[in-house]
């Protein structure tokens, strides 16, 4: 089934997750959304992309409830391909552009993280990296991507706090870049888009690479270790119960 969606016009991809009313993400989506991207690497007539979602969702994170019946064996598996998911978009060759339609949660706070450029809807939708309030953790490369978007001082607030930001507060902390309507959302992302695709394409990768070079490091120094952290705090006790009061609606 898919969940992704890919069109292109002028020269910019538009990625759209569509899944439910909650675009939760599972393995299926990385696997899907990695797709869409290898195509769009692929054709030198796309120069930029879009990464959105459906509804009043950009993503509400993990698929909490199909995790749950998981083993620790096919969690980890899932984990790495997700994990390598934000990594590719944070060094991704194209510019990535993030147009959060909706509430921006956990693993799709990570994934909107990666990207190059961030505009969020004002209203009612929030923003967070909210694992510490239900018990889990992060990854190394989240928080070094974290890290490098609003710097070390935010990073621990937002991740320490769990808070839910609305738009106006995620720009004051710098982890979006823009905020407008809903109506305009995917007029101005894709202005965003046109801007960064008039740059040189080869200067724009090898300058986007030495920018980033600092925080890849660190992810992959780290990544693996963390993962494995990660899983063995997921499968705690307190974890499981605490997981299983989390209901969606994928």
């Amino acid at each position: 089934m898919g969940h992704v969606e890919t069109s292109e016009k002028e020269g910019i991809a538009t990625v759209s997750i569509s899944r439910g009313k909650v675009n939760a993400i599972n393995e299926v989506v990385v696997e899907q959304i990695q797709e869409a991207l290898s195509r769009i690497q692929a054709n030198e007539t796309i120069r930029a992309v879009i990464l959105t979602g459906r509804g009043r969702f950009f993503s509400f994170g993990f698929d909490i409830p199909e995790f749950m019946s998981f083993s620790r064996e096919d969690f980890s598996r899932y984990l790495i391909k997700f994990t390598d998911l934000y990594a590719r978009i944070f060094l991704f060759p194209k510019p990535v552009i993030a147009a959060l339609n909706g509430h921006t949660i956990a693993g799709g706070c990570m994934i909107a993280s990666a990207c190059d450029y961030r505009l969020m809807v004002k209203g009612k939708a929030k923003i967070s990296l909210n694992e510490i309030t239900f018990g889990s953790s992060v990854f190394a490369g989240s928080t070094a991507i974290l890290k490098y978007c609003v710097g070390t001082v935010n990073a621990q607030e937002i991740l320490y706090s769990g808070r839910m930001y609305t738009a106006e507060e995620a720009l004051a902390l710098g982890l979006v870049n823009t905020v407008t309507s809903e109506d305009d959302l995917l007029i101005k992302a894709e202005m965003a888009a046109k801007d960064f695709a008039a740059k040189d394409p080869v200067a724009f990768k090898s300058i986007k690479r030495l920018l980033r070079r600092h925080a890849m490091e660190e992810i992959a120094r780290f990544e693996e270790e963390s993962i494995k952290e990660f899983v063995e705090i997921w499968y705690s006790e307190t974890m499981r119960r605490n997981l299983s009061r989390i209901t969606i609606s994928p």
